[in-house]
């Protein structure tokens, strides 16, 4: 299957890959794909152990920059503030605009924060997370406008792009329940809500949520700047709730595996040139998260 699908192609494949028996077929061969893989995962930490079991069993695990202990963890922050001044909302625009993206230049301006994602440890906490090779496919750094606009991803959804989806969002501001934070689903729950609604895909309402479950149910993660969230957002309905306050600034890191089969994402944040110009120091293994296209198995 030729990886670079249009989107409606890829949806079709989606429901294709739904009959019962391909799905059982696809179901052992990805098992046996993660069987095979496991004496090849990397060693981590008791705690990162925890932290991974976190994310299995309740779909989110929250820690914090300074408790992560990463060398560029202090760079990354400061960088991230400045960078967050220059992100300006279109003023033509502002009452119809919910999320400003940093450009690719702006972010190869400031490119500790793109290779921040390719740390070494958090390919080992991912790696054990997907149980198969780690495809990076980026970040993205992402201003979400108090206006309380219910748009795109501040419905609730689920990421469809692979069996086992991670992200990692930075808090580079403050975030309170009023002020936008990561909103989700407990694992428990959406299974249920995915049988009862017949999900496949695409993205949900707050109305609707909340007319299959109450919002007592809903889990905020508030934080200061430096809060780190580790989110399994294929297994969990997630959001990002609309601020109200003032404007939240977050990075995003998204990753999946580099299985070629039923696999759904294939784009990454930057162009192929500029992820050239970043990889010149990197070791081999992160060369192969980065371009994950030409290491697919």
């Amino acid at each position: 299957m030729h990886l670079l699908l249009p989107k409606i192609q890829k949806r079709i494949f989606k429901k294709i890959y739904q009959f019962p028996f391909l799905k059982h077929q696809n179901d052992v061969a990805y098992q046996e794909a993660v069987n095979q893989h496991q004496p090849n995962l990397p060693q981590i930490s008791k705690d990162d152990l925890e932290l991974v079991d976190k994310i299995h069993h309740e779909g989110i695990a929250v820690t914090s920059l300074d408790a992560l202990g990463i060398t560029h963890n202090n760079q990354i922050l400061q960088t991230a503030k400045h960078l967050a001044s220059q992100i300006k909302p279109d003023m033509n625009n502002i009452h119809n605009q919910y999320v400003i993206h940093a450009t690719p230049q702006q972010i190869m301006q400031h490119s500790e924060i793109f290779l921040w994602g390719l740390e070494q440890r958090l390919l080992n906490i991912t790696e054990h997370y997907l149980g198969l090779p780690v495809a990076y496919h980026g970040t993205y750094f992402r201003r979400d406008i108090a206006n309380k606009l219910e748009q795109g991803s501040r419905r609730w959804h689920l990421d469809p792009e692979d069996r086992k989806v991670l992200k990692i969002i930075i808090y580079v501001n403050d975030v309170s329940e009023s002020q936008g934070p990561f909103q989700y689903i407990p694992i428990s729950f959406t299974e249920k809500i995915v049988q009862s609604l017949k999900y496949n895909y695409g993205y949900i309402s707050n109305q609707t949520m909340q007319e299959i479950i109450s919002p007592d149910n809903y889990q905020s993660c508030i934080g200061s700047a430096g809060t780190v969230i580790f989110a399994g957002t294929g297994s969990i309905f997630h959001r990002g709730k609309p601020p109200e306050t003032s404007d939240r600034f977050t990075i995003f890191f998204d990753y999946t595996s580099r299985r070629k089969r039923e696999l759904f994402y294939i784009n990454n944040t930057l162009p192929h040139q500029d992820l050239l110009q970043l990889s010149q120091n990197l070791n081999m293994r992160q060369k192969q998260c980065l371009f994950w296209q030409d290491y697919l198995f």
